[in-house]
């Protein structure tokens, strides 16, 4: 027979046993803690679903991404990767799910809220003005902020320089390769100061030493607290510099783990991977550290 002294208590995710007869005062109030103190993802996406004309595209995928985490988004055509990253940025509405922003349920907010919390988006098309020159790009973001024109043109001069286009600061953006054009898109998105960045195709049309680049900017903006949610085709670019990914198929998510994990995985290879990769790619790779737990007074 159960003690009757014996109390369930919520400790934020966790439930604890005590026994009430004993517990005093200042032990049943250091029970009680405030969920928000405990560590929780920078994002999460919690099943969510899309239908298109009867049929189900994404049927209950969740995902999460932690500060300053880098975290992939794959799948074959039609797997229902990109209508879950569409849907996690805010681009089109969910038929049911959540998704949560730094503990806070921006589900029904319009993709510029989004941003405005500190979620930036880089998409697959070219997004940069094209007649204006690269620091122009980067002063009409900057027009925004309340910061006087000096501190603007700062601003601008410290992001061309932080991504080696200083020498194309007065040149057109059109001009730029395709690499550059990635780099500038990049430092416009910084701009606002986002904390996670989703990245949709960030390598396409991209020339292979300057995915090399890509990856080390990417990197070292994780190494300094910026999370990144990425999808993209190219999924040896892509494993190669994400710390965790998801594989969806059928809309569900069909696997998750570490790049090594999933390539050695059996079944991530007979149904997604194939024979693209030995096993061992990764391994001379130098581990990331991994991102500290975050609490409420973080």
């Amino acid at each position: 027979m159960p003690d009757p002294t014996l109390r369930t208590l919520s400790v934020g995710v966790q439930r604890v046993r005590v026994n009430s007869s004993r517990c005093s005062l200042a032990l049943c109030h250091l029970l009680f803690v405030p969920p928000y103190t405990f560590a929780m993802p920078l994002l999460e996406a919690q099943n969510l679903r899309k239908s298109y004309a009867g049929r189900t595209v994404v049927d209950g995928m969740s995902l999460h991404v932690e500060r300053a985490e880098i975290v992939g988004l794959l799948g074959r055509n039609g797997a229902g990767k990109t209508t879950s990253f569409r849907m996690t940025i805010g681009m089109i509405d969910a038929d049911d799910g959540r998704v949560f922003f730094d503990g806070r349920d921006v589900t029904s907010l319009p993709m510029y809220q989004r941003a405005r919390l500190g979620m930036g988006y880089l998409s697959q098309e070219p997004s940069v003005f094209q007649k204006l020159s690269c620091e122009q790009n980067l002063l009409a973001i900057l027009e925004t902020l309340p910061l006087d024109r000096r501190a603007r043109k700062a601003r601008a001069a410290e992001l061309l320089e932080r991504f080696s286009l200083t020498h194309k600061a007065k040149h057109a953006a059109r001009t730029c390769s395709g690499g550059e054009r990635r780099k500038l898109e990049i430092a416009r998105a910084l701009v606002t100061e986002p904390r996670l960045i989703l990245m949709d195709e960030p390598f396409s049309g991209v020339d292979p030493i300057a995915v090399e680049d890509l990856q080390k900017e990417i990197r070292e903006l994780a190494d300094h607290g910026i999370a990144f949610l990425i999808t993209d085709h190219n999924v040896q670019q892509t494993l190669r510099v994400c710390d965790r990914a998801y594989i969806i198929d059928s809309g569900k998510k069909f696997a998750e783990g570490t790049p090594k994990q999933l390539i050695n995985d059996e079944m991530v290879r007979r149904v997604y991977l194939g024979s693209l990769f030995r096993g061992d790619e990764f391994d001379h790779l130098p581990e990331r550290a991994a991102p500290a737990a975050a609490t409420a007074d973080s």
